[in-house]
């Protein structure tokens, strides 16, 4: 896994989508390696919107806006849930770590890019949910070194309370998106 550039990107982002517990612990540990996370969350977005197009350019950049602020608050969740709430004896992290994981489990979303295909769209995306969900699991469980049970506790948590702020967001706003 070591290396430069987009090799290691790839080869990480392959990892991250196999659930391969090494490729989370490599890049929870890597400091260095935020700004790739970010990247795989930005790659998701233009998936996703290039795979939607119906919401033209504009949703392609309130989109990708969104996913980066979605990433960054679902982060701070499970960051405060994992570490607070349902926090073991060796339960042990940063946000930073988390933001990193979480990142790296936005990779399945790249599948949104095939979003337009008649009636395949949708079941692609039913998949790239699914395996999305797989991947934030096993990265939150190897950020907060818990078990996986209590990593599927946590992201439900998370998830649930993201999806209460960005209602709220998005009814003072005005918008129909935010966070998403």
């Amino acid at each position: 896994m070591q290396g430069a550039g987009t090799n290691a990107l790839v080869e990480r982002m392959i990892g991250a989508a196999r659930l391969d517990v090494h490729t989370y612990e490599a890049v929870e540990r890597d400091r260095s390696a935020t700004t790739s996370a970010l990247i795989v969350v930005v790659l998701a977005a233009l998936a996703g919107g290039i795979g939607g197009l119906a919401d033209g350019i504009d949703g392609l950049i309130v989109g990708i806006i969104d996913s980066v602020l979605g990433w960054a608050v679902f982060a701070g969740l499970v960051y405060v849930v994992g570490t607070r709430l349902l926090a073991t004896s060796q339960t042990s992290s940063s946000w930073g770590e988390i933001l990193r994981t979480t990142g790296f489990a936005y990779t399945p979303n790249l599948l949104l890019l095939f979003g337009f295909i008649p009636i395949l769209g949708g079941l692609i995306a039913i998949v790239a949910l699914v395996w999305f969900l797989a991947t934030s699991v096993v990265a939150i469980r190897q950020a907060l070194e818990m078990s996986t049970g209590r990593a599927i506790a946590t992201a439900i948590v998370a998830l649930l309370a993201r999806v209460l702020i960005a209602f709220i967001f998005a009814a003072i706003l005005g918008v129909g998106s935010v966070f998403t």
